[in-house]
């Protein structure tokens, strides 16, 4: 199935209006999902009041930085074994959304966190510390390719990282039961369902589909500007060999 992607003219072709589309809705869903979260869901006291209503853009982000590392692995793990240039040119791209919305998690999760627990943040605590490495391994990534001589060079370098890197993400996911964490325990996913209730729920949902879709978005953005830049590459390459 991939392969049918991995064929740099039928991702230009699809992208070209798939994109915008992403960007449309993307941009609905966030909006609707920040208005209801914001202004009209009531406050929860038993979540800090009125600053609760951070968590309709931090949980967002939180699901988009461990979603958007395990697909810039996936994606390494694919050019690893097959060499199709389109998965790196995809994690290539996701690296530097990754960091911004690991680094949205991040900030938005200290402003939660000084009025409910008191602390900026907490050096002990399991999750933030795990988050704050992803952070790091999104920069390390980005960095160890930019320091590469060959474009090869960066792909096997960053594809190991990457892969090496993963293993953080469920340590995220299940650092609050496995260690000492500040944290709740999880509410939306779990075996029985979620805890949550649906009026906190689905505006929740919204915007994390709504932030989903807008960094589909904007990776293939990126991915079509990285393959003519590359393209334009190699046509600079020709003319400067028939010179």
């Amino acid at each position: 199935m991939f392969s049918w992607f991995a064929n740099p003219h039928r991702f230009l072709t699809l992208s070209s209006w798939l994109a915008p589309v992403c960007y449309a809705l993307g941009a609905l869903l966030i909006a609707w999902g920040l208005w209801q979260g914001l202004w009209i869901v009531p406050k929860d006291e038993y979540q800090g009041g009125d600053i609760m209503r951070v968590m309709f853009l931090h949980v967002p982000a939180a699901w988009l930085a461990m979603a958007s590392y395990m697909g810039m692995a996936m994606m390494s793990f694919i050019w690893f074994i097959w060499r199709h240039e389109v998965a790196d040119i995809a994690a290539k791209a996701i690296a530097p959304l990754g960091a911004t919305w690991t680094a949205l998690c991040l900030a938005t999760g200290s402003i939660w966190g000084k009025p409910t627990w008191g602390t900026w943040w907490q050096w002990d605590d399991a999750r933030m510390m795990s988050v704050l490495f992803m952070f790091f391994l999104f920069l390390g990534y980005m960095a160890l390719r930019a320091a590469m001589d060959t474009r090869q060079k960066a792909a096997r370098a960053g594809a190991i990282l990457a892969m090496v890197g993963a293993i953080n993400v469920p340590l995220i996911k299940f650092s609050v039961d496995l260690f000492t964490s500040l944290h709740q325990d999880a509410s939306v996913i779990t075996v029985d369902g979620p805890k949550m209730a649906a009026v906190y729920l689905w505006p929740l949902l919204a915007s994390g589909l709504g932030h989903s879709l807008l960094f589909a978005g904007l990776v293939m953005t990126l991915m079509r500007a990285e393959i003519w830049q590359r393209r334009a590459a190699q046509i600079r390459a020709r003319l400067m060999a028939g010179d």
